[in-house]
């Protein structure tokens, strides 16, 4: 193995190889995905510069293709870098939920949505279904809009849940907002989609809203 040269030392590469990449900042950690060459000044500078304009890492990583392909030092192969970045994180919290396993606990089923509904734009409704053992059998992305009595079909729950032979569900939507709180709609439509799986002897074991961070459980709150 190579030792890094004296002058190397406190280059984002070199730093990362022979530490932690936790004593790295953002645009340090940002340099290395964005350094070409050698010389790791341009990068770094790129990288402050991004984190400055967009606000944080959270806010570059979700802006949109045209935003970041109007920002100078922003070419093609950074720009996938960069949704390349944002997809594999996405995809790492996933794994907390797999296909074919028992959820383990509430918070994994907390990070997993988290992950997949923090950021969007606009509300959608989402349905978990698992097995009679809390094995997950398929998350899916039923409605997009506000969620009110005509934009959620408790019907098309129902259908979902018979063709892939579901015994539960978790029910979850998000807040664009970011307020986690339930509101008077979201309880009624709760309500609506356990008096339909009731029916045909399905579970609602909870409908969980998604905020900025932050989720809410209406079984906690004993509205199931």
């Amino acid at each position: 193995m190579q030792t890094a040269k004296t002058g190397d030392r406190h280059k984002p590469r070199s730093k990362l190889v022979s530490g932690s990449a936790e004593a790295l900042t953002e645009a340090e950690l940002l340099s290395v995905l964005f350094q070409r060459g050698p010389l790791p000044g341009q990068a770094i500078a790129l990288s402050h510069r991004l984190l400055t304009r967009f606000g944080s890492l959270r806010k570059l990583l979700n802006a949109s293709q045209q935003e970041l392909a109007a920002t100078y030092g922003i070419g093609d192969v950074r720009l996938a870098t960069l949704k390349a970045l944002r997809e594999l994180a996405r995809r790492y919290f996933e794994e907390t939920l797999p296909i074919g396993e028992a959820i383990r606990s509430p918070a994994d089923t907390e990070t997993f949505l988290l992950a997949r509904l923090r950021d969007r734009p606009h509300e959608v409704f989402c349905c978990l279904y698992l097995d009679n053992r809390h094995r997950v059998i398929l998350f899916e992305e039923l409605f997009r809009g506000t969620i009110d009595g005509t934009s959620v079909y408790p019907r098309e729950v129902v259908k979902q849940a018979l063709t892939v032979n579901a015994a539960a569900i978790i029910l979850a939507h998000n807040h664009p907002s970011g307020v986690a709180e339930p509101s008077q709609a979201d309880e009624r439509i709760t309500r609506r989609v356990k008096s339909a799986l009731e029916l045909v002897d399905i579970r609602l074991l909870d409908h969980l809203v998604i905020g900025d961070g932050t989720s809410t459980s209406l079984a906690s709150r004993g509205l199931l």
